[in-house]
């Protein structure tokens, strides 16, 4: 049996979702061991001047703790 948990992060990209994610999850990844799979909360994208000059991501990255 294992046993999971879960944390939240925010991460940012002036490129896309796509990129927001991707970083999040290797950044995550540095720091978490067993990263399993992550759920995407929210996305937001950041405005100035009328373009969209960031993209953001809130996401719930889940890992499997060691015994």
């Amino acid at each position: 049996m294992s046993v999971a948990r879960v944390t939240e992060i925010t991460s940012s990209s002036t490129k896309s979702f796509k990129d927001a994610i991707e970083e999040g999850i290797a950044r995550a990844s540095k720091t978490l061991k067993n990263v399993e799979g992550a759920w995407i909360q929210d996305q937001k994208v950041v405005v100035e001047d009328g373009k969209i000059v960031a993209y953001r991501v809130n996401m719930k990255v889940t890992f499997i703790l060691n015994d």
